[in-house]
């Protein structure tokens, strides 16, 4: 396991790296290529629909020629501050504090904080002059839709964050009123569905009032959704996020954090022998688990994965280890992120096939829907996840919202086909 940077270099290149390594976590690592990936593929797609005349530009009316304003360098003043107090203060950062405890902390360097500030101000007060005019012009310019990317990805990654963290609290409402400020603020607990539905929201919005087609706009967005998530997932599985599947009674795991074949009585040893971390976890003696032997033509790992030097630093303590992140679980689990990069990548091969042969507005994203909330769906039977009592039945969180999903994708498909009827050629 990959937590961050620095365990990466050490394990390839058998060097003891700079402690700033530590701040490059490998989950937000893989969330960044996410979305500088699938910004590209959106692009792609809107440049597709232009040239065949389903995206049209925008007429706006811009000022230039004017200096910076005040609030111009005010903004890029705070920004630069708060770059510059977190990122001088990493150098600075002794080992004993946590890189994301750190992060998410009042600690930084105020001296670095002033000088990005007054850099930044500095550059957008040059930048702006270079465009000075002698008198202000109104130009007015066109602006295509896939121009306006840049843009729908700050929007997705803002709201995206703030859903995902909301949507993990109402999972978690136990944990999340024993220490709300903690829980909002801390950067681990995400959840993907939270962070869909509410980026989702935010780009129709803003896509209504850049008069952005809606249907054709999520339509190009459908295959860059999946491969962002599965983008996405090869961060949980290489910085072993705690987003794993049940426990996989066949095996167990050594002190080295090496996954073993389980003995007659093994797992019971083991579960017995970590009690503590189980009750923990789940909060009962009654732990999920299944006993699946790995095929031969398979390594041993793709149904049964200890998570050895997870960041969220769950398990037990490796032997021959020490420092950060030297835990590794009880019992080996399913890697489900594994499973999930694999079936997202291949959907997403099958969504960019069908983009061409799916003419009827609308009908790309509900396909989208129901492969998205049909894979989820499935995957929820071997992880490990919150779960509630609604009438007898015990849905996780993901299983209802990947449920409706399905339902929404398949009425959505027909709806689309229906409306695509009522509209004058032209339009449909």
């Amino acid at each position: 396991m990959y937590p961050n940077l620095y365990f990466f270099l050490k394990d390839t290149f058998g060097i003891e790296p700079w402690a700033w390594t530590k701040f490059v976590n490998a989950f937000g690592f893989f969330v960044a290529i996410a979305f500088i990936l699938s910004a590209i593929v959106l692009a792609k797609e809107l440049k597709r629909k232009e040239r065949e005349g389903l995206l049209f530009p925008v007429e706006e009316t811009i000022i230039i020629g004017k200096p910076a304003s005040l609030s111009e360098l005010l903004i890029n003043a705070l920004l630069g501050f708060i770059v510059g107090y977190k990122a001088l203060g990493i150098f600075l950062n002794s080992d004993q504090i946590p890189p994301q405890e750190y992060i998410f902390s009042g600690k930084g360097s105020f001296a670095g904080g002033i000088i990005l500030a007054l850099i930044f101000a500095g550059l957008k007060y040059r930048e702006k002059g270079k465009q000075k005019l002698a008198k202000p012009e109104k130009r007015k310019i066109r602006i295509w839709p896939h121009e306006r990317v840049g843009d729908i990805t700050i929007y997705a990654a803002i709201f995206g964050f703030i859903g995902a963290k909301i949507f993990d609290n109402l999972e978690n409402w136990d944990r999340f009123i024993q220490n709300p400020i903690e829980n909002l603020l801390s950067p681990s607990g995400l959840t993907f569905y939270g962070g869909l539905i509410c980026a989702t929201a935010a780009i129709l919005w803003y896509a209504r009032k850049k008069k952005i087609s809606i249907r054709h706009l999520v339509d190009a967005a459908a295959p860059t959704l999946m491969l962002a998530y599965a983008l996405g997932r090869i961060g949980c599985q290489v910085s072993g996020d705690g987003d794993w599947g049940i426990l996989n009674s066949a095996y167990v795991t050594s002190a080295s954090g090496k996954t073993v074949e389980a003995g007659p009585g093994d797992f019971d040893k083991a579960l017995e022998t970590h009690k503590t971390i189980y009750l923990s976890e789940f909060g009962t003696d009654s732990i999920p688990r299944i006993a699946v032997k790995a095929p031969s033509f398979l390594p041993r790992w793709t149904v049964a994965y200890a998570y050895p030097h997870n960041v969220n630093e769950q398990g037990f303590k490796m032997a021959d280890c020490s420092g950060d992140h030297c835990n590794a679980l009880p019992v080996p689990v399913f890697p489900t992120p594994f499973y999930e990069i694999i079936a997202c990548l291949i959907l997403f091969l099958v969504l960019m096939g069908l983009r061409e042969k799916i003419t009827v507005p609308g009908q790309m994203f509900s396909i989208y829907l129901v492969l998205n909330g049909l894979e989820r769906f499935f995957v929820e039977k071997i992880r490990v996840n919150t779960k509630y009592d609604i009438f007898g039945f015990h849905p996780t969180q993901a299983e209802i919202i990947s449920t409706l999903l399905i339902i929404t994708g398949i009425a959505l498909f027909f709806w689309s086909k229906s409306y695509a009827r009522s509209l004058p050629p032209q339009k449909a």
